[in-house]
């Protein structure tokens, strides 16, 4: 079973206001993460949550998924992580976890399954994104990383525990994955596309 985490705890600092809830075609950012997440073959997903809880929640249907609160989102992406994984790690079932963003409005339910094929097909402990002359997420890991992942502190994101396994990493492309919403420049982009 491989489980969805879809990290939207920031505070959306360089933008002003809670990305989550910027809307593109219809729907807000982070509805697009979870809509991916629960039509892909993920369970559970979970979305974690920390600025701005009281703004975004409210907007989240609660449709199969788990809420978790990061009570300490300020310390980064870090904790963020670890709150999943902990949460997770509890359930023997779960063997690997695809770890996404709540800004990367592209990211759709084949992106999300063809990780979770790809490792199925090599046995990659790591499955990650190639965009941008970068490898990054959406990244789907095994359980033996969970423990990297906790390991994980301050604004280190996942990015760490790629580029420390980069030899037992597969890579899928992901085209537009580098589309992301940090600024109001970003969003202006996004909808003007």
């Amino acid at each position: 079973m491989t489980a969805a985490i879809i990290l939207a705890a920031g505070a959306s600092s360089r933008l002003g206001f809670a990305k989550q809830t910027l809307l593109y075609r219809g729907k807000t950012l982070l509805e697009l993460a979870i809509n991916a997440a629960l039509k892909s073959k993920c369970s559970p997903v979970m979305v974690v949550l920390g600025a701005n809880t009281a703004e975004i929640e409210p907007g989240i249907k609660n449709n199969g998924i788990t809420i978790l609160h990061n009570l300490n989102w300020k310390e980064g992406m870090s904790s963020s992580i670890r709150t999943a994984i902990e949460h997770i790690e509890k359930d023997p079932e779960i063997d690997s976890a695809v770890i996404m963003l709540c800004d990367q409005p592209f990211v759709n339910r084949a992106l999300i399954d063809n990780l979770i094929y790809k490792q199925q097909q090599k046995g990659n402990t790591i499955v990650a994104c190639a965009y941008n002359n970068t490898i990054g997420v959406p990244a789907l890991f095994k359980r033996s990383l969970f423990a990297g992942l906790l390991s994980l502190q301050g604004q280190e994101g996942a990015k760490k525990i790629i580029k420390a396994y980069a030899e037992d990493i597969i890579t899928i492309p992901f085209e537009k994955g580098g589309i992301d919403i940090d600024t109001l420049t970003d969003y202006e982009d996004l909808i003007n596309t």
